[in-house]
């Protein structure tokens, strides 16, 4: 693919595509939610502590590059934002709901295994078993218009391969795998893994709603 984002942009696209699928009341996005979703503490490898003019920097360059745009604003109504990877007019892209999943944690968290990305998508998504996981990364590494997945070679000591995502050009193997976050299956029990990230999305999302509810009694206030 022809496209390809720094480390912000990714995290920008990330949080929209998250915040769409696992939390659709609250997106599109105003640029201050945009931005505590960015520095969420909780699925999120790296954490960030982005300003909101890094945020609205890296939707400008998102948006010249048909992935994110405006929605609303105008007669003084706060803007929003929303991503253009599907459902938008142009279908530049025009992901499957189970591609997007796939792709929000990809570029949120880094390299990650199909078992890791089947525990982490729960919110967005719903996959039965890995040979569905296995099935969209396929397609996404197949696409006629990607590839935007590839499969790593598999780390030392670990028993699963990882895929990382193409948005930002060809992957370092080494320099994505040291960065890859958790810990692997043979480390960390993979049903507690899958619980302890579906607790932190549910807090990250509760911590979310509180905000916004906040912004709404000191705007009517």
């Amino acid at each position: 693919m022809n496209t390809e984002l720094d480390s912000i942009e990714v995290r920008v696209l990330g949080s929209l595509v998250e915040k769409d699928l696992a939390t659709p009341d609250y997106y599109p996005m105003t640029v201050s939610a945009l931005t505590n979703a960015c520095n969420q503490k909780s699925n999120r490898d790296p954490v960030m502590s982005l300003s909101e003019n890094q945020v609205l920097d890296a939707l400008s360059a998102l948006s010249q590059k048909h992935l994110a745009w405006e929605k609303g604003g105008a007669g003084g109504r706060v803007p929003r934002y929303a991503h253009k990877l599907a459902g938008t007019l142009t279908r530049t892209f025009d992901f499957s709901r189970r591609q997007l999943a796939v792709l929000a944690v990809l570029f949120l968290r880094g390299p990650q295994t199909p078992g890791e990305l089947r525990s982490r998508t729960t919110r967005m998504c719903e996959f039965q078993d890995l040979d569905e996981v296995e099935e969209v990364l396929k397609e996404l590494s197949e696409r006629a218009d990607g590839p935007y997945v590839v499969e790593l070679p598999r780390e030392p000591g670990r028993r699963e391969t990882r895929y990382a995502h193409l948005f930002s050009g060809d992957v370092e193997p080494a320099s994505q795998l040291t960065q890859a976050s958790g810990a692997g299956p043979s480390e960390v029990h993979p049903e507690l893994q899958a619980r302890v990230s579906v607790l932190e999305g549910q807090v990250a999302d509760l911590a979310e709603e509180l905000a916004a509810l906040r912004r709404r009694i000191d705007s009517s206030s």
